[in-house]
């Protein structure tokens, strides 16, 4: 492994064998954990829209959190990078699926709304600026093939 190189492993187990495995699309359920070694299980299902379970976690959730959590903390260090002392950060994120004829489907964009804190008013225009290296830095947003766009505000303290 190069010194640039990162490894994450993760293990997806299915728990919605009702029985009769897949013997009928709606005769199975989507449930799955999430196990990552000395972390607590994360509950998954699919979307309510595709025979899911509302109170699992779904894909298209997780992703829409990968994106916003990769951002502020792309954000969090180019912040401090810059001298910008935020004091809190809360991100109401959206994004749009899109389901083709063929089904299958893919997403069309995200939007991330960060609504941050900072100390000093004289950050405020430097801080919204920010969020554009932020993305350029980001792992997350520089992997998928869809636009990730911002629209933030800032606060000062």
């Amino acid at each position: 492994m190069g010194l640039g190189e990162h490894h994450y492993s993760l293990t997806v187990q299915w728990t919605g064998n009702l029985g009769d495995g897949t013997s009928s699309y709606r005769g199975y359920s989507r449930d799955h954990d999430i196990r990552i070694p000395g972390l607590p299980v994360l509950p998954g299902s699919a979307d309510p829209t595709f025979h899911g379970d509302r109170d699992r976690y779904n894909p298209e959730q997780l992703l829409l959190a990968a994106l916003a959590q990769c951002h502020m903390l792309s954000f969090l260090h180019v912040a401090v990078k810059h001298g910008v002392v935020v004091t809190d950060y809360q991100d109401d994120a959206t994004g749009v699926m899109r389901l083709n004829r063929d089904g299958s489907g893919q997403f069309e964009s995200v939007t991330l709304n960060p609504r941050v804190t900072v100390v000093d008013a004289a950050h405020v225009d430097l801080a919204e600026q920010l969020h554009r290296e932020a993305n350029a830095v980001c792992f997350i947003a520089r992997s998928v093939n869809f636009p990730v766009h911002h629209s933030p505000v800032t606060e000062v303290a």
